[in-house]
């Protein structure tokens, strides 16, 4: 079983002094059920709805009164309203808009008792006539597994010691580096990484990957509202692997003659059900970072192994050094992107990335990090630095004087000095580092001080 991350976050949420029911966003299969049943160990009661099944959905249509629906769920599944410890895991609540508006009940008039919610496309129902329960709810959102949950995952128990040591020995680089190339080939769905362990054959995955794919293209098409969104919706799923990691267009997205208001309209339904990000630029080098939605949106899909396997790439990744020098370098980056997200449980929270777009000359950095007050450049590269040309751009704008370059190398400090000679640091990070940003930008603050 994984042991998520996102276990301490719903550790911190149960202890909150102003509890609200807590709904856990998150792509179909991403372990939002596991993760929670793995919570509720914690817990003296423990009843556990799914509105798929007609008995726990009638339970929500035919009791509107908050209490009469407890002392009936309390009836059903055999348990006690006196036990103050219980956590109520109301699964699939998609499948019922009256359990949506019911959690602002329990809110108000059942706090004592601890209630999670979980499903996929919730702004969907916002056209039918139901209470939303604003402010009386909070969000948090499971991703797929992180390269530290993959860890934990394969009992790497040597590695998960090493990895966690600021900064990482030198000696483990390799070692790490190879487990992170793994991860990076497989993805980080559950599902994928649990039958990889223990089969270590990456054909019989096939069947899994491609299953995933049917259950997201039902899952959204359920909620489309007629043939032609399904056919557009059908569309947009299979073409995004095609188009993950790239600048997109939405007119004639995945080489197709559908125009940009349909097509923008599928590729943000896809975006609602967590399958992928729209990540817009920013031109600014200072917070905030505002996206520039006048400017294409860079396309992250919902996990890495799932866009190895559909542009048919895994064997080309099998045993390669450098994974910057895959799929014109989109692998390293889209899996730094995945490793940014995968501890961030903000359902708002987006990657960011700079542009700076003139007639003379284009430039882009990969990746934003805010960090203090401070927005920090990260660049996806192998390579020597005098190369990053895109960074030294961004450089000579900064408030600061810290860049990150995320790389197949050893963890290293560089002093740079830009064509316009402004002098800044480069914090080298093994790109299996990633997920560990803030600890290394604290560390590399204190190192440069010291330099």
């Amino acid at each position: 079983m994984f042991i998520r991350s996102i276990i301490s976050e719903l550790e911190n949420w149960s202890k909150s002094s102003n509890r609200k029911p807590l709904i856990l966003r998150g792509a179909r299969q991403v372990g939002k059920t596991t993760a929670v049943n793995l919570f509720a160990k914690q817990f003296k009661q423990y009843i556990y709805l799914n509105l798929e099944n007609k008995e726990d959905r009638e339970l929500f249509e035919k009791y509107t009164s908050i209490n009469e629906l407890i002392q009936a769920i309390f009836l059903v599944k055999n348990t006690q309203r006196h036990i103050k410890d219980t956590l109520l895991f109301i699964d699939e609540i998609q499948e019922a808009p009256e359990a949506i508006a019911q959690l602002r009940y329990f809110y108000e008039q059942a706090s004592d008792i601890f209630v999670i919610a979980a499903g996929s496309l919730l702004e969907t129902i916002f056209d039918k006539s139901i209470s939303f329960p604003v402010g009386r709810v909070e969000y948090r959102v499971l991703r797929p597994v992180s390269f530290y949950e993959f860890l934990l995952a394969k009992k790497e128990d040597a590695a998960i010691e090493v990895f966690n040591k600021i900064p990482v020995p030198v000696f483990a680089h390799d070692k790490l580096f190879k487990l992170f190339n793994t991860y990076a080939l497989v993805g980080g769905m559950p599902e994928i990484i649990d039958n990889y362990i223990k089969n270590q054959d990456l054909t019989v995955l096939k069947q899994i990957y491609e299953t995933l794919l049917v259950s997201y293209i039902d899952d959204v098409e359920k909620y489309a509202r007629n043939q032609t969104q399904v056919q557009l919706i059908r569309h947009a799923i299979q073409s995004v692997f095609d188009e993950a990691g790239k600048r997109i267009k939405f007119h004639g997205f995945g080489r197709s003659n559908y125009g940009s208001r349909e097509m923008g309209e599928a590729l943000r339904t896809l975006e609602k059900a967590m399958l992928i990000q729209l990540i817009y630029p920013s031109v600014s080098s200072t917070n905030p970072i505002i996206d520039d939605k006048r400017k294409s949106p860079r396309l992250q899909v919902l996990d890495t192994g799932l866009l190895n396997y559909f542009t048919g790439i895994q064997p080309d990744l099998i045993g390669i050094k450098d994974l910057s020098s895959a799929y014109q370098g989109i692998v390293a980056e889209h899996i730094v992107g995945q490793e940014l997200l995968s501890e961030e449980y903000s359902v708002l929270y987006k990657n960011k990335f700079w542009v700076r777009e003139k007639k003379t000359s284009m430039a882009e950095v990969d990746y934003l990090y805010k960090y203090k007050n401070f927005v920090i450049p990260v660049e996806v590269k192998s390579g020597a630095t005098g190369k990053l040309k895109s960074l030294h751009l961004f450089m000579d704008i900064a408030n600061h004087k810290m860049a990150i370059r995320a790389y197949s190398g050893n963890l290293k400090i560089d002093l740079i000095k830009t064509p316009q000679k402004k002098k800044y640091y480069l914090l080298n990070l093994p790109i299996y580092l990633i997920s560990k940003i803030d600890d290394y930008l604290k560390w590399f603050e204190k190192e440069i001080k010291q330099l």
